[in-house]
């Protein structure tokens, strides 16, 4: 085996003698700044299983959640809760039509007891496409913004239940 020098994408993308050839660098990429929503609900009324709040929305263009900097406060009371966290319907900017994908960021969360709930609880029901390969991000690629929101699948959601969050990003 041989010593080696590489370069990732986007030091090639910001240094390389053939960078025009490479692409665009975007803000969510490289010297992005974070950007992070602060997000409070308290349920007014029961709610049915699958009901949702929606929690924050990303401003259109290429926004980029960072995983492991959001945490969350979650008191729902009924036994046996869960939460889903994920993404309502979107638009990319060439047009593409999105699916919601309600437990794309964290899928069946168990929240029956009073908690904050930070990187480790989400990852261990990470949702799809939010891996270690893509260094547990997603980026979201939107003509009018996407909306994040949280959904209570199996369980009602009792009055007064609250959440209360940190939803990071970054966005070009």
């Amino acid at each position: 085996m041989a010593v080696t020098t590489q370069l990732s994408d986007q030091y090639k993308l910001q240094y390389s003698s053939t960078q025009s050839e490479l692409g665009t660098v975007y803000g969510t990429e490289v010297k992005g700044m974070l950007r992070a929503e602060y997000v409070t609900h308290t349920q007014s009324g029961a709610g049915d299983a699958t009901s949702s709040v929606a929690l924050c929305k990303l401003p259109p263009g290429r926004c980029r959640l960072i995983l492991p900097l959001c945490y969350f406060y979650i008191n729902w009371t009924t036994a046996s809760a869960t939460i889903d966290i994920g993404w309502d319907a979107y638009t990319q900017l060439d047009g593409t039509a999105v699916a919601a994908n309600p437990d794309g960021i964290t899928d069946g969360l168990s929240v029956d007891t009073a908690d904050v709930y930070g990187w480790e609880e989400l990852s261990a029901n990470i949702g799809a496409g939010i891996t270690a390969d893509v260094g547990y991000a997603k980026l979201f690629d939107s003509k009018e913004g996407v909306t994040i929101r949280a959904t209570s699948q199996d369980t009602a959601i009792a009055a007064a239940d609250d959440l209360a969050g940190v939803i990071v990003y970054t966005c070009a």
